[in-house]
């Protein structure tokens, strides 16, 4: 019989997409961030229905962000182990389910939780993504188009979460900001194992540090509970706590100098660029995510928004930073250099949240919070490609991933540390404003304000640190 006329024995290898993959990728991601963001306007709702004090209103969204900061060099370790689409597909039906228990939450406790959960499952997606992106991508025009959608869709997607917060907690309520997670998440977990190619990992056998990541994750915890809750306890309990963090720390950083694999090589931080980088992001981060809980309960307590309008009024800023990602930050980048560009970005955020120290109580959006979003969203535009390229120029090419991992990090460190630092300054200015007397209004409108001039001179602290230790040698291009 012919051979012509033979059944295969084997089908066809199956081709995938990378476009297609790119926009699975970006939609799981996309999800997360919009997580950490969307309670934002829900805050005052969720505060009313569950009973939260001011200061432990952040742990909303610091229950989130501490596991999710604490956990991605363990879930990138892991990925690598496993594999990278299986992680992202379990940290997606994580998220997803998680979700579902935060909408069907009625005490703090059980919020809290299944926040916790979130972020967990948060971590598990994000954290390999930018290695499948590059994989997907290895020639280097794709590569730095794919990143830069890649890029605008997480840079916007935290300012979206605001308004779509608001939209969905005036028209339904605040429990279906997460439940609408569920048909969501479902559909992006069958597309992720429809459209994502398989890879295999190197097997569970090779190890991964979790007593590591136990140690960074508590450490972080610990000391973002000593800051928002200093002003309920005495000195001493403070300063104990302060020291059992720090020891948590260094625990953590004598492991990596010992362990057999480590999360984190502590030959990383021999990079002035790259060590730099991550304390810069820290401390802008912190200011820009400051802004965005402070800025939307400013708008809702003070100037009297409801939680539609108040997301309506955010809405500009995820439209300018995805024009400016996407049409500008390359090419301007590509001109001017990477360490002028960022310094630019940071000049704007100091002059954005200069302006919104001044928010009045009798203050508008259009005079008193536009033109400071304006700002802050240009700057921010700017300063992240620029600040991102920096970081990774200052890694080695076998440590791409684990430098990738630890600017993720601290990201989410900075973002967690400034919200919990500024919104327990914010409380503590109110609280003793209302009992020296100050009718609410006035007295949260300057709680607000102190909050706003601390992250102006945390963001003055980011473009002073960026201009003295990341100029580069090359006449401010990228090395």
């Amino acid at each position: 019989m012919s051979s012509l006329t033979e059944r295969p024995t084997h089908a066809p290898p199956r081709t995938y997409s990378r476009w297609a993959s790119l926009v699975v990728l970006c939609a799981g991601t996309l999800m997360t961030i919009l997580d950490g963001n969307i309670v934002t306007v829900a805050m005052p709702a969720i505060q009313s229905d569950l009973g939260y004090s001011g200061p432990g209103l952040a742990w909303v969204v610091n229950a989130y962000l501490i596991p999710f900061g604490g956990l991605l060099l363990l879930a990138g370790r892991l990925g690598d182990l496993i594999g990278h689409k299986r992680m992202f597909a379990a940290g997606l039906a994580v998220f997803t389910a998680a979700s579902v228990l935060c909408g069907v939450a009625t005490s703090q406790g059980a919020l809290i939780a299944a926040r916790a959960l979130q972020g967990m499952g948060g971590a598990m997606t994000s954290a390999v993504v930018l290695g499948m992106l590059v994989a997907l991508f290895p020639e280097p025009r794709e590569q730095a188009r794919a990143i830069a959608v890649f890029s605008a869709v997480g840079a916007a997607g935290g300012a979206l979460g605001t308004f779509l917060g608001g939209a969905l907690t005036q028209a339904l309520g605040w429990h279906w900001i997460f439940l609408i997670n569920l048909p969501i998440g479902v559909a992006a977990w069958l597309a992720a194992l429809r459209v994502l190619a398989p890879d295999r990992g190197e097997g569970l056998g090779r190890g991964a540090d979790y007593p590591g990541a136990a140690l960074v994750t508590g450490a972080l915890m610990l000391t973002v509970y000593v800051i928002v809750g200093s002003g309920d306890r005495d000195l001493t309990a403070t300063l104990l706590l302060a020291g059992l963090a720090l020891t948590l720390f260094v625990a953590f950083t004598l492991r990596q100098a010992r362990a057999a694999r480590p999360l984190l090589r502590l030959r990383l931080f021999s990079s002035r660029l790259l060590t730099g980088a991550n304390a810069v992001q820290i401390l802008m981060i912190a200011t820009m995510y400051g802004f965005q809980f402070i800025g939307a309960l400013y708008i809702q307590r003070v100037l009297g928004y409801g939680e539609l309008a108040t997301g309506t009024a955010f809405l500009p800023a995820p439209v300018a930073i995805g024009v400016l990602m996407l049409g500008l930050s390359a090419r301007t980048i590509g001109r001017y250099g990477a360490y002028r560009v960022l310094l630019t970005g940071l000049a704007f955020i100091v002059a954005g949240m200069a302006l919104l120290s001044r928010a009045p109580v009798d203050g508008s959006y259009l005079t008193d919070v536009l033109p400071p979003l304006l700002l802050l969203s240009t700057g921010f535009a700017a300063a992240m490609p620029a600040l991102t390229g920096l970081a990774m120029s200052g890694a080695h090419e076998e440590d791409a991933g684990l430098a990738s991992g630890l600017f993720n990090t601290t990201q989410v460190v900075g973002g967690s540390l400034g919200l919990a630092v500024l919104s327990t300054l914010a409380a503590s200015r109110t609280d003793g404003l209302l009992a020296g007397g100050a009718d609410s209004v006035t007295a949260t409108a300057e709680g607000y304000q102190l909050a706003f001039r601390v992250a102006t001179v945390i963001a003055v602290g980011a473009l002073v640190l960026a201009a003295a230790v990341l100029r580069t040698r090359q006449g401010n291009r990228l090395p």
